[in-house]
């Protein structure tokens, strides 16, 4: 299709794509678990493993966007890449493949492009709006106020908490009081570095993203096939993501995947995710949340557009 562009993101979980047409329309997305931070919370580099488990994915991708007649696009990396040594390495590898400029995305960034694309179709509120966009290496959260954009990237993601702190079985004592004090620590962090934030708590609408959130409104649903409608800007209590916290921290892996809805690959960190999903709800001290399936993408095609 002429002038269709497309949005890559290499994430630290999975490698994503959204080709659209030339007036922002979805044609094709596409997902898959690709782990690429796999060990770089402990190693501090990309294994060759994980980078050549995202290139092939990728190359999968250039082709739905030959097939589409996509010329132009932009590939951007996010927490794994931008904390590992050679982040480069992976980078050039990656532009090779997709054909399309290629760049790692500062935490301001990629809170920027998820906010766009986030807050792009939402209904009318009285409340300023917060995005909260939990990934697999970090979680941005982000909010305009007064035309600014006042953002903080946290380090703190599905993958590297599983990895530093919670593990990837049932969830002791100990390793619960581990996570729940590295989330709090880093959120301390996040409101010292925009004090901004205290201004929203209490009176915040908070929208999720990112696939941590779409599992759990998958979950919620009992979708035992995706359905882009039942979950995109479906409401999430807080009492919802505490169940699903601590159901799926007391529960061998193999059963987690047993859920309708659970998405294969998402199965041994989605626990973090929600640990951390509902320390945010709780510092902000709001009771619900809006599942949004668009995110950095979308606002990517928007900057493409």
């Amino acid at each position: 299709m002429a002038d269709a562009v497309a949005a890559f993101d290499c994430g630290s979980n999975s490698t994503r794509l959204l080709i659209a047409a030339a007036n922002g329309r979805a044609l094709s997305r596409q997902m898959r678990i690709t782990r690429l931070s796999q060990g770089v919370d402990a190693s501090g580099a990309l294994s060759e493993a994980a980078m050549e488990r995202t290139l092939e994915v990728l190359e999968e991708h250039r082709g739905y966007c030959d097939d589409a007649g996509v010329e132009r696009g932009l590939l951007v990396a996010t927490s794994a890449v931008r904390d590992a040594s050679n982040g480069a390495v992976f980078l050039e590898r990656a532009h090779e493949v997709t054909r399309v400029e290629s760049r790692v995305l500062s935490g301001g960034e990629e809170a920027a492009f998820s906010y766009a694309g986030a807050s792009a179709d939402l209904p009318a509120s009285a409340l300023p709006t917060m995005i909260v966009d939990v990934g697999g290496g970090s979680t941005e959260l982000a909010s305009e106020r007064d035309g600014v954009m006042v953002s903080y990237s946290m380090q703190l993601g599905c993958v590297r908490v599983t990895e530093r702190a919670l593990g990837r079985d049932v969830v002791t004592a100990e390793r619960d009081a581990a996570t729940t004090a590295m989330i709090a620590s880093e959120l301390d962090r996040a409101f010292a570095a925009a004090p901004e934030f205290s201004s929203l708590v209490g009176r915040v609408r908070l929208v999720g993203l990112a696939g941590t959130v779409a599992t759990l409104a998958q979950l919620d649903a009992q979708l035992v096939h995706y359905d882009r409608a039942a979950v995109h800007h479906r409401t999430l209590t807080r009492a919802t993501v505490g169940y699903w916290r601590d159901r799926l921290a007391a529960e061998p892996v193999e059963v987690r995947l047993t859920h309708p809805g659970m998405v294969p690959g998402r199965e041994d960190v989605l626990a973090a995710g929600l640990y951390v999903l509902a320390a945010v709800m709780d510092r902000f001290e709001v009771d619900e949340l809006l599942s949004s399936e668009n995110d950095i993408l979308d606002g990517i095609v928007l900057s493409l557009i």
